[in-house]
């Protein structure tokens, strides 16, 4: 069928399956096209030449991701470091291009199987892992997984709602939320779950606006302004990442507004940043350098899963929790009249 769709041969769409270099990039695109297209998907785990080696063991993983910068990014592939270690594996720091041809290189590699992090399992490329039968785990995907794929997370919309009530126990009623990007499933759980708390908790009484700041400080600042334009009485403010929450307080400064005696900021993350800047930012810690671990050690089971053992659960998350600091306080008496 994907040889069919794809106006080739069953040959030439195994060795693209393979990562075979002998086939034009015009035809490797349309074979993943076409895998995707059809969704087939050869069952990870079996012994195949793009997966294991002649022993029927690998000793290197694959780690892909869509950029390696930020504290997050290193806070999670220490932990993929250091537990694959522990397992006698070596990683293999792969750069997923939207339109590289990095997936042909994972699929030569005889990889023990791949941890994707900051990526799209829609795309063609991982469509062309799913069908090779290459052992696939994923860390918070951007979009939904395909079904029998794995994944680690952690418990988003618990975080979101942790923001909240901890806004809400300070008396904040009026309160704004900078988002990531509005189609990524981890940033729309945390924006769910903040305002569902909020909306729960008051039966209606507090206010929410939203305004996508896209992962980034500088867009986060803009999508502040937006935010204060609309609503110039907001005084706590939810960032969907501790990187955005540095936005949130230059906005806030050029705005000659002080954290928290105006506006509380809480961000999401927990990461080192968060506690060198003054005020100290009261944040969401989710587990980073434990995400990397816990997919590492169920990207091994998966693999193993031909051999007998017991499938591991589909969909792991793990817990988050709240860090209070410096950041957030009481809600000002004179918010509402701020100009």
């Amino acid at each position: 069928m994907v040889a069919k769709t794809a106006g080739t041969s069953v040959p030439t769409v195994s060795k693209v399956l393979r990562g075979g270099t002998d086939v034009s990039a015009e035809t490797r695109a349309k074979v993943m096209e076409a895998v995707q297209a059809v969704g087939y998907t050869r069952r990870a785990g079996s012994k195949g030449e793009g997966v294991r080696d002649e022993n029927g063991l690998s000793h290197v993983l694959d780690l892909v991701v869509t950029h390696f910068e930020g504290s997050w990014a290193n806070l999670l592939i220490a932990g993929v470091g250091r537990e694959a270690a522990a397992a006698g594996l070596d990683v293999v720091l792969t750069l997923a291009e939207p339109h590289g041809d990095w997936v042909a290189r994972v699929l030569r590699r005889r990889t023990l199987g791949v941890v994707g992090t900051l990526v799209d399992p829609a795309s063609a490329q991982f469509g062309a892992l799913f069908a090779a039968g290459v052992p696939v785990v994923l860390i918070d995907p951007m979009s939904a997984p395909p079904s029998g794929v794995s994944s680690v997370g952690v418990a988003n919309w618990e975080g979101g709602r942790m923001a909240a009530e901890h806004l809400l126990s300070l008396g904040h009623a009026r309160m704004g939320v900078v988002a990531g990007h509005a189609r990524h499933l981890f940033s729309r759980a945390r924006v769910d779950g903040f305002r569902a708390t909020a909306d729960t908790a008051t039966a209606g009484g507090a206010t929410v606006s939203v305004a996508h700041g896209g992962w980034n400080r500088a867009k986060a600042a803009t999508a502040t302004h937006t935010l204060l334009d609309g609503d110039p009485g907001i005084t706590g403010i939810f960032a969907c990442a501790d990187s955005m929450a540095l936005g949130v307080y230059d906005a806030l400064s050029a705005r000659g507004l002080r954290v928290p005696e105006d506006v509380s900021v809480i961000g999401f993350d927990d990461l080192p940043e968060a506690q060198y800047i003054t005020p100290g930012l009261t944040t969401v810690r989710q587990p980073s350098t434990e995400l990397g671990a816990a997919a590492v050690k169920l990207l091994v089971e998966v693999s193993r899963g031909e051999d007998g053992g017991a499938r591991p659960p589909a969909r792991m998350k793990l817990a988050t929790e709240l860090v209070v600091r410096a950041s957030t306080g009481p809600a000002p008496a004179t918010a509402a009249s701020r100009r």
